[in-house]
């Protein structure tokens, strides 16, 4: 039986929650950084997420396994642009297949921000720049992201994980975002 955890998810949540804002204010992205993640705070996904939290992971991970599905992360995506999964829609041009659009380049880069913020959360002292690029190689195989965005988001990690993370930022406020 699992039990609640809800101050130590809070906790979580709202650190993880602070890293973003501190990202997106260094990328001029003051609305998305005030704004980002507000769902993880509605009973939707906070009582799942006090519920299965383990602290070294998301709780979405630890429903999935209980329920075969998150209730929680499908709230979560669907509100939430950041979230490449957001964009997954039927292609006109690919029969109707289920395809990843082209993200607008604002929400890749809170995504970028999201990605430093989650690796800082869930390996504290162990982060490294290189954290952020990892994970997204090794989730890469299953998703269905728009080649372009692919592309773009592996530029700004690749640049995080080779130059650090003020090389990054100001990569992405000086050559993405002013574009």
């Amino acid at each position: 039986m699992t039990s609640l955890h809800p101050i130590k998810h809070f906790k979580t949540i709202t650190h993880h929650k602070w890293l973003v804002l501190q990202s997106c204010f260094r990328l001029g992205l003051y609305r998305q950084g005030l704004l980002h993640d507000l769902s993880k705070y509605s009973p939707a996904e906070f009582l799942v997420g006090a519920k299965y939290y383990t602290g070294d992971h998301s709780p979405n991970d630890e429903e999935r396994k209980d329920k075969g599905y998150s209730s929680s992360w499908l709230h979560h995506k669907g509100r939430n642009r950041h979230h490449l999964e957001y964009w997954v829609d039927y292609s006109p041009e690919k029969g109707h297949q289920m395809a990843g659009l082209e993200m607008p380049v604002r929400y890749v880069a809170e995504m970028f921000c999201d990605r430093i913020a989650a690796s800082k959360t869930y390996r504290g002292a162990q982060y490294c720049d290189s954290d952020p690029y990892d994970y997204y190689m090794r989730s890469l195989p299953h998703y269905l992201i728009h080649p372009k965005t692919a592309a773009l988001l592996e530029k700004m990690l690749t640049v995080l994980k080779e130059q650090g993370e003020d090389a990054a930022f100001r990569y992405i406020k000086k050559e993405i975002l002013k574009k």
